[in-house]
């Protein structure tokens, strides 16, 4: 996705059995299909992989894999769709910019962790397996980078009945970073805060923490009180 020059899709061509390479700049089009075309394990689309229809370029392969230096200006969105368990992608390695790595293996207490870092861990294993300077890059961008390795889980590792619900739950959490939850929750859901402060005794939760304190689990075990609610 975003394959540009073609450097990373010609590596991965004399690897895989089969590479779908992804790229909506035209000229660059052009330039892969006069490079890498004559590859027959190859298939070139023009397209934007944000908006593009993911499930044919993945037909009829056996096992899904998505290696990619992901454009930046949609790395976090275009990451968030690769993880829908409708694509059965077994294994994610993809290079991102740094801060966005770091967000996405963020754990609950520290300055990263955020909306992105809970939608990711919900759908997968993240873990950064390199951090790459700028001058890596030709032409060097203006930030650090990091390749991540993400391996999609078989079910969620949270019990949830609804994953909208739990996603709305989160949203309404860190909606307003500096309210407490029971504040933050009761303004984004639309509900009273007394529903949400009994929501959170039953959820074991403090009413009056920051929901960049709670881990994935206590947003499920949050949205399983608030049923009916959020």
């Amino acid at each position: 996705m975003g394959a540009g020059l073609g450097t990373l899709t010609e590596a991965l061509a004399a690897r895989a059995g089969v590479v779908t390479a992804i790229e909506v700049d035209r000229r660059l089009v052009e330039v892969l299909r006069a490079r890498l075309g004559g590859l027959p394990n190859l298939r070139i689309v023009q397209g934007d992989a944000l908006h593009a229809d993911l499930p044919p370029l993945f037909a009829g392969a056996s096992v899904r894999k998505t290696v990619a230096n992901l454009p930046y200006n949609i790395a976090a969105p275009l990451l968030l769709r690769l993880l829908d368990p409708a694509l059965s992608i077994a294994r994610l390695v993809v290079t991102v910019q740094r801060e966005v790595a770091e967000r996405v293996v963020a754990r609950a207490g520290t300055p990263s962790y955020g909306r992105l870092s809970i939608a990711v861990q919900y759908r997968a294993a993240p873990r950064i397996v390199a951090r790459i300077p700028p001058g890596a890059f030709l032409p060097a961008p203006d930030v650090e980078s990091a390749i991540l390795a993400l391996a999609p889980h078989a079910r969620p590792p949270v019990a949830v009945e609804d994953e909208a619900a739990l996603f709305r739950v989160v949203a309404a959490g860190f909606g307003h970073r500096r309210k407490t939850l029971a504040n933050a929750l009761a303004h984004g859901l639309k509900i009273t805060p007394s529903a949400v402060e009994a929501a959170c005794r039953a959820a074991g939760v403090d009413p009056r923490a920051r929901a960049e304190t709670l881990d994935l689990e206590a947003f499920a075990a949050l949205t399983r009180a608030l049923s009916g609610t959020a």
